[in-house]
């Protein structure tokens, strides 16, 4: 049984510019004095819980400048906000390229607008790195040279629930509420993927909408189906609602959240704590809100930042640390390429990373890159909730699986 939401269609453009603006156009691509750096994420919109990931980036080179600059250049973050509409994201895309001159994109959201604007970019020879989406499309080194992920793919991550389910709940029943977007049909592909011939377990899968209004019909029909297990693939606000739906109902069966649902502060505590006791999911960052890391060095620099630079309501945003994280490792970029700020020696750079491990990164999480393998982080670890923190369990898991096998 297959139930698809209402599909929303954003018709509303929002030019809104948060970082600073480029006042002059300089041709030279070396020898410059100020690096130039384009972002598109959805500041408005419904996905607009994201754009924390473009304003912690923005406030980390605010830092970095402070700290002067990298190789003695400062850096101009120049931001806009695409309201999660890819005909937007290229607009403002080729405004970014063609008119503030900038060296390459960078941290961009989601996988339609990064797919609307890479033909563009790779027509261009602009660097188009750390895209912030984990679509293998997005990381087709022959294909699109100038197009690079960052995270995690999805349909690996996908995968990684799979075979949890596989070893731990072999032969349970499954039930999986889908974020209805490419981002969700990937994780639940993986999923898929991973179970091979054990689909047949999979009793129920329900699609929903960003903004759809049905989340408690959706559930009382997830827990009607019977199943054991349910996956759940989308944001941490509706993570938190689904988590308390499923208390209110007293259905309280083996859950598991994606990556980007699994935060203390957005999702399992407005789902209440005690209902988030015992979910499952997979992490290669660490967890702001997480009280296991409060002593650790790398994270008290994270608070440190935060105080400084990032005054916002709440510094336990993961979608903030996640924009932390990938400046850090733009910047390791940057450094390497010295006095040479081409775009043919950005992108050499970004490519030939070796064991690279953001600061904010689980333990054992390493970035790796080559001409031929443009998926810098390929590592996760399974974890699960205890009602405080985070438990590892397992070792790192290389997401790179076969499909599952039949039993």
């Amino acid at each position: 049984m297959r139930v698809t939401g209402r599909l929303v269609f954003a018709v509303i453009v929002a030019f809104a510019s948060l970082g600073a603006m480029s006042e002059q156009r300089p041709d030279q691509a070396a020898g410059v004095q100020e690096i130039r750096i384009g972002n598109i994420v959805p500041y408005s919109g419904p996905l607009s819980e994201f754009g924390a990931i473009g304003k912690a980036e923005a406030a980390y080179f605010d830092m970095i400048n402070d700290r002067g600059g990298i190789n003695g250049r400062k850096v101009r973050f120049i931001t806009r906000d695409d309201n999660s509409d890819p005909t937007a994201a290229l607009d403002l895309t080729r405004d970014l390229v063609e008119k503030d001159d900038v060296h390459l994109m960078f941290g961009s959201f989601g996988t339609p607008g990064n797919l609307a604007t890479r033909w563009y970019l790779n027509e261009r020879k602009v660097p188009q790195l750390f895209v912030a989406s984990g679509d293998e499309e997005l990381s087709q080194a022959k294909a699109f040279p100038w197009t690079m992920g960052w995270q995690p793919p999805f349909r690996s991550e996908g995968r990684i629930y799979a075979n949890y389910i596989q070893a731990y709940y072999p032969h349970r029943k499954i039930v999986v509420l889908w974020q209805n977007d490419q981002f969700g049909r990937m994780l639940f592909k993986g999923i898929e993927q991973g179970l091979g011939d054990l689909n047949r377990l999979v009793l129920v899968d329900i699609a929903f909408d960003i903004d759809d209004e049905h989340l408690e019909g959706h559930v009382s029909i997830l827990k009607r189906a019977g199943a054991e297990i349910f996956v759940f693939l989308g944001v941490p606000s509706t993570a938190a609602k689904v988590i308390k739906l499923a208390a209110s109902l007293r259905w309280h069966p083996v859950f598991i959240v994606n990556d980007a649902s699994a935060s203390i502060a957005n999702a399992m505590a407005p789902a209440g704590l005690e209902n988030s006791a015992g979910v499952i999911s997979a992490a290669f960052l660490k967890d702001p809100s997480d009280p296991a890391w409060k002593d650790d060095p790398a994270m008290k620099d994270w608070f440190a930042f935060m105080d400084k630079y990032h005054q916002v309501e709440s510094t336990n945003n993961s979608a903030a640390l996640y924009g932390y994280a990938a400046a850090e490792a733009l910047t390791q970029v940057l450094k390497q390429c010295g006095d040479d700020l081409s775009r043919e020696n950005i992108m050499r750079q970004a490519a030939s990373l070796r064991d690279y491990h953001p600061t904010v990164a689980l333990p054992s999480i390493r970035m790796n890159t080559s001409p031929d393998n443009y998926l810098p982080i390929k590592q996760m670890r399974l974890v699960q909730f205890d009602g405080r923190s985070w438990q590892p369990f397992g070792a790192v898991i290389e997401t790179a699986f076969t499909e599952g096998a039949a039993r």
